[in-house]
């Protein structure tokens, strides 16, 4: 069973998801040097307590492939950009010296099912719609017209990447098992989203009845 290199971030990495980082931390700038040497891949979790810095995490089980595709060196930090990949199971922790490692088990890549594609489109919908609601109330790094891969599968990833949802939401969309969940869990958060959203930039009525 391999042992990854690991970069434990408070963000679930999608596959086909683009990943920046500003690497410092003298444990991950050893990471970036012998991943490097290597293959350019990494593992990312989602820390499920805990901070980024300073280590003692604790971290959720499923994660991601990272594959590094540049970076560039600003003063004392470095400037990466990697891209998500197949998802993986921690199967068990190494120690964290010099950096987090861990032995993995890969999951399969989930495959398309033609009788989701009206799911699928509605999905994709719904993310352009909040992302269009999101864009009147909050900066949001992504367009109501992002472009997606033309693979149904990574598509479907993306969108719960751009998907102005959650967290969890995002890594319960991540540890999915099957395609209709990975649609059904979508469609759930950002109708949640955009609920909470509406919510709470409604204008407040006060019922001042009984004030003098």
């Amino acid at each position: 069973m391999p042992v990854l290199p690991m970069f434990p971030l408070g963000s679930a990495l999608l596959p086909g998801m683009p990943l920046p980082l500003r690497i410092f931390e003298p444990r991950y700038r050893r990471l970036f040097d012998d991943v490097s040497a290597a293959d350019g891949a990494f593992g990312v979790v989602l820390i499920e307590r805990g901070g980024e810095v300073g280590g003692g995490d604790q971290r959720f089980t499923r994660g991601t492939m990272a594959h590094i595709r540049g970076h560039r060196d600003v003063g004392e930090s470095i400037l990466l950009a990697a891209v998500g990949g197949d998802r993986f199971d921690v199967v068990g922790w190494e120690d964290d010296d010099p950096y987090p490692r861990a032995r993995v088990r890969e999951v399969p890549a989930l495959a398309w099912d033609e009788d989701l594609r009206a799911e699928r489109d509605a999905a994709e919908r719904d993310v352009r719609r909040l992302l269009v609601t999101a864009t009147e109330f909050v900066d949001v790094p992504w367009s109501p017209d992002e472009e997606l891969s033309d693979d149904p599968v990574l598509s479907l990833w993306q969108l719960a990447g751009i998907a102005p949802i959650g967290t969890l939401d995002r890594y319960g969309i991540l540890a999915s098992d099957d395609l209709a969940t990975v649609v059904s869990r979508l469609r759930t958060a950002v109708s949640d989203a955009d609920e909470l959203m509406r919510l709470t930039t409604a204008p407040l009525e006060v019922d001042d009845e009984g004030y003098d």
